[in-house]
């Protein structure tokens, strides 16, 4: 079974957070949203819009097409 895509987009989101060397806090005010929000996001229990997405890869400086490809 194929991992659901707001699993593979919490990995993703994690992993550049990591690359950035930034805590969540850290990451998470330069989103603007909670550290809360943000862990939500990393643990896959955020079901996204698209828009958000969309919002979150801008934020981050990546495609939003690499959030949600499965590695």
């Amino acid at each position: 079974m194929t991992e659901p895509l707001k699993k593979v987009l919490g990995a993703q989101v994690r992993d550049l957070r990591l690359a950035r060397r930034l805590s969540q806090e850290g990451l998470a005010e330069e989103l603007g949203v909670s550290t809360r929000y943000l862990a939500g996001i990393e643990r896959g229990e955020r079901n996204l819009t698209l828009d958000s997405v969309d919002a979150l890869a801008e934020q981050l400086e990546v495609e939003a097409q690499s959030l949600i490809v499965r590695r």
